[in-house]
């Protein structure tokens, strides 16, 4: 069975285990999507379903693969003889899809149903041992740090001397033209 579906602004067609590359969708590695707008259903020996312009109760479930971006693309703009010239890149962001069931009726499949939550590993508690032994290396280090801090006297450097603002030369008045008489 396969689907004409409608995400981004752009037409797919898809049947199950399919993988596609959409605009960005949100949705974290690993969720399954509903995509709902379906435009068109077929299948081996039957006559397609064609929505007007959506197919009733129709959806595609996918599992998202990754989030991504696209290659760069470069934006050039000029304008001849002014010398304009203006680059920018741009990576459009994009979802990777798994295509996991395609449903004429809209029931979610078994495995859409209950998502599998990503298995979180609990940090191993540290044995008491090893957590006394940083406590004295963390000491020892404090202890030498004070010990050299009070060895060492503290100097003060100089203030270093300002140098005189200039004071401006005063302006001579302008010489005014001399008449030739």
């Amino acid at each position: 069975m396969f689907a004409v579906i409608r995400t981004g602004g752009k037409q797919y067609r898809v049947a199950k285990d399919d993988k596609i590359v959409v605009e960005k969708l949100a949705g974290e590695p690993g969720a399954v999507v509903e995509l709902s707008d379906v435009l068109m259903i077929g299948g081996e020996g039957k006559a397609p379903t064609v929505g007007a312009p959506l197919v009733d109760k129709a959806a595609v479930f996918a599992e998202v693969v990754e989030q991504s971006r696209a290659d760069k693309i470069l934006v050039f703009k000029k304008q001849r003889r002014k010398n304009y010239r203006r680059t920018r890149g741009h990576r459009q962001e994009q979802t990777v899809l798994k295509i996991v069931d395609v449903s004429p009726t809209g029931a979610k499949p078994k495995a859409a149903a209950a998502p599998a939550k990503p298995k979180t590993e609990k940090p191993k508690p540290k044995s008491e041992d090893t957590a006394k032994a940083a406590d004295k290396k963390t000491e020892k280090k404090a202890e030498i740090k004070t010990k050299t801090e009070a060895k060492k006297p503290v100097a003060k450097k100089p203030a270093a001397k300002k140098p005189a603002a200039k004071k401006p030369a005063a302006k001579k008045p302008a010489a005014k033209g001399k008449s030739k008489e």
